[in-house]
């Protein structure tokens, strides 16, 4: 293929070619080459509509059938040389196309334009991501399912401000990211449902004269039905900023547990440890295994994030109907889509190999006064004391503990009584951290049989 045919593929309307600036500024072959599997996809299914309507013969239609699947294979075996100045994917594959089957390639851009094209690759291609987004997710939530059921009676501490607040239990906190990435697999099939209309057909804003069936077209690619109204079809780029959307709250609850990991496989903290495929040494102190991975995770939301800013300031002025600028959004869903799916995977493999340090949670879970909740409502609950009482009467206890440099359950009776007499040797009952786990049966709570419900829940919702 050569760059002179570019002028030819214009149809005549420049007297000469685009000089190396407009050129470089105006071409996307560089990057739209990722539309190439979803580009010949789309050409078969309109050649087909063609024929079945009359508009190509049935020869023509079989001529470039043929030629579009060996087109197909030069490129996936690397063997076709694309060319800046044929601009994009579309106007390549037309190139090789003219050249393998020579004048019935003419017939195949008959009743519709390069923006119905390019509206229905962008959708097939972002279709495709959510589809593995979809796969990624699932794979993720089942590897915190199994962490949950085997810890779903491990105690550790709950934190709010990063302090130790109540005890909870291992596969509760495993089963909250199991909710969060729960909602990141509903926000992705919502997004698949909703954008799955099928632009081809609309030509370039106004629809086309020729008989064209678009409801085949748009069965032949998969989609439920065809876009209803031809200028938005060309012009709209929702699918791609909700894709955008969902993957910067994806990367945003990946991130939230890849810093957990940071801090929990501290020297300060050794909640958990990391497999070693997922963690590097440094390169001075041979001590060191460095969490790695989930520090790359936890820095994915910034070029996601930054994609979907990016994006929606290309979008955010443009009139109706297309405008040039839309090959601007190409790149940022390329780039965001590539990160969010090593990050899931990444995430995955290091939630499936990491061990929790079960005697390490348990001491934590037990400092820091963290069953001062379940004394108060021992008062509440045993001497029928108002909640505010209680609360003021467990912060004496408190108090008292934190001078004598122990916790509360190594409080005797006598100076628990000292604080307020009616206190009686049932409340020891629930200061250990087992008991107030034990206790927080409530819906949703972090008791081990509630945990394990929820773990059978999900896992019959999976199945």
């Amino acid at each position: 293929m050569t760059d002179t045919t570019s002028n030819q593929m214009w149809g005549g309307r420049f007297a000469a070619g685009p000089d190396a600036i407009m050129e470089a500024i105006n071409a996307s072959i560089g990057f739209d080459r990722r539309l190439a599997a979803q580009d010949i996809a789309g050409s078969r299914a309109h050649a087909a509509m063609l024929a079945a309507t009359g508009i190509i013969s049935d020869r023509d239609a079989e001529a470039i059938r043929e030629g579009l699947l060996t087109v197909l294979s030069e490129i996936e075996e690397g063997r076709l040389r694309f060319s800046t100045a044929l601009e994009d994917i579309h106007m390549n594959v037309e190139a090789r196309l003219r050249e393998l089957i020579g004048a019935p390639a003419g017939r195949l851009h008959t009743a519709r334009s390069r923006n119905d094209q390019v509206a229905t690759d962008f959708r097939l291609w972002v279709r495709d991501q959510l589809d593995a987004v979809e796969q990624g997710l699932l794979a993720l939530i089942r590897a915190f399912l199994v962490q949950a059921e085997a810890g779903a009676d491990w105690v550790m501490p709950g934190f709010t401000h990063l302090q130790t607040a109540q005890p909870v239990t291992w596969g509760h906190h495993m089963m909250a990211y199991v909710e969060m990435f729960a909602r990141d697999l509903s926000r992705v099939r919502d997004a698949r449902a909703r954008m799955n209309e099928c632009p081809l057909g609309a030509a370039a804003l106004a629809g086309t004269s020729f008989p064209i069936d678009r409801e085949m077209t748009a069965q032949a690619l998969g989609f439920d039905r065809p876009c209803a109204n031809s200028l938005d079809a060309v012009s709209d780029r929702d699918f791609a900023l909700e894709f955008l959307g969902l993957a910067s709250i994806c990367a945003m609850h990946l991130s939230r547990f890849a810093e957990e990991l940071v801090i929990w496989s501290s020297a300060q903290f050794r909640f958990v440890a990391l497999s070693d495929r997922f963690s590097t040494g440094s390169s001075i102190m041979p001590q060191k295994k460095n969490p790695d991975a989930a520090e790359l995770i936890r820095a994915k939301v910034g070029r996601i994030f930054g994609a979907n800013v990016a994006l929606m300031m290309v979008m955010k002025g443009l009139p109706l109907a297309y405008s040039k600028d839309m090959q601007e959004d190409k790149e940022q869903v390329f780039d965001a889509a590539d990160n969010l799916m090593l990050a899931l995977a990444a995430m995955e493999g290091m939630v499936r190999d990491m061990e929790a340090q079960r005697d390490n949670l348990e001491a934590a879970a037990a400092s820091g006064f963290s069953t001062a909740t379940d004394l108060a409502d021992w008062l509440v609950r045993a001497l029928g004391m108002p909640f505010r009482e209680a609360h003021h009467v467990t912060g004496a206890l408190v108090a008292k503990a934190e001078a004598k440099g122990c916790d509360l359950p190594d409080l005797s009776l006598d100076e628990m009584q000292a604080v307020h007499g009616d206190i009686t040797e049932a409340v020891y009952d629930v200061l250990g951290v087992h008991n107030s786990v034990a206790s927080r049966m409530s819906y949703g709570g972090t008791a081990p049989d509630q945990v394990r419900a929820q773990v059978a829940r999900w896992k019959e919702r999976l199945a």
